[in-house]
């Protein structure tokens, strides 16, 4: 635990002194205090926290546990008994320490991955005419979310014209997103792992450009078993499951990516914060059984 004076001016910020303790109203926690012997500044242990000045500690698990549960932040706010504003200023707090949580608990499996699937999820950023791209890479082994990167795609299909004439052209991200998913799984798995995906047209010259020495399948796409989920496919043997089946996880335990919802994402760093909440909690959860504390 950090001891140092936070004054920047103090000439000698390691001259500390323990200062007694209080009792934090917060959560009822017992915190230290300490007292600069150079400058005089009092400072407690509470001051190098994150969540240092933040109200209402106690509902940042069920928080999160409610966020990647399928439920909505009005509806957490409300079985919470806090204001809805709680949450929106709590949901940025909460991605930014998932996200460190998750990167530190899939760093214990730097080199050791050597089997990995690969899909992209399609959303919509508050219309079908604005669509998402959710590209995911999985440990096939563990079942491990290694990372997942949100991208703005255009329209495709039998909406494109209609998205070019209500909303303009709209620039294709997917190879910036999948640029970052790379640079990002590239130092965990094993240089020579075995990728499984579909016929993405963009996968092999990742591939190839990150990790040169993977050996990369590729398998046809099947229809989904039910209308509205293609994530689960209408096949005996599916040689993609585990991505699948992650991707179907994903759209029935975050309530925005839910088909027919009215809870649509309107950013997509807000989509991006929501995935990292729930892979923190999937990964050291319900995979692990145990979530470090918040």
């Amino acid at each position: 635990m950090n001891r140092s004076c936070p004054n920047k001016l103090c000439a000698f910020p390691f001259l500390t002194i323990r200062d007694g303790t209080f009792r934090r109203g917060d959560d009822s926690k017992i915190i230290q205090r300490f007292r600069c012997k150079t400058c005089g500044k009092r400072f407690s242990h509470a001051t190098f926290s994150e969540w240092y000045r933040q109200k209402k500690r106690r509902v940042n698990l069920p928080l999160l546990r409610f966020l990647a549960s399928g439920m909505s932040q009005r509806r957490s706010a409300i079985l919470l008994k806090v204001h809805r504003r709680t949450v929106e200023r709590k949901f940025p707090l909460l991605a930014q320490k998932s996200r460190r949580l998750n990167q530190k608990y899939v760093e214990k499996f730097r080199g050791r991955i050597f089997n990995m699937q690969l899909d992209d999820l399609i959303t919509k950023e508050n219309s079908k005419l604005k669509p998402l791209s959710v590209s995911i890479a999985v440990d096939e082994d563990r079942r491990l979310i290694l990372g997942a990167e949100v991208s703005r795609i255009p329209a495709f299909g039998h909406l494109s014209r209609l998205a070019v004439k209500k909303y303009g052209y709209r620039d294709d991200e997917h190879f910036l997103g999948l640029t970052r998913l790379f640079q990002r799984i590239t130092p965990l798995v094993s240089s020579e792992v075995l990728i499984k995906s579909d016929e993405h047209q963009r996968y092999p010259g990742f591939i190839s450009a990150y990790l040169p020495r993977a050996k990369h399948l590729q398998f046809k796409s099947e229809r989904g078993c039910i209308a509205g989920q293609g994530e689960l496919k209408k096949v005996h043997f599916d040689p993609l499951f585990i991505v699948n089946h992650t991707c179907a996880m994903l759209r029935a335990n975050i309530n925005r990516l839910i088909r027919k919802t009215w809870c649509t994402t309107k950013d997509p760093r807000r989509l991006k914060d929501h995935l990292d909440i729930f892979i923190c909690y999937y990964n050291q959860e319900l995979l692990r059984k145990s979530l470090t504390p918040l």
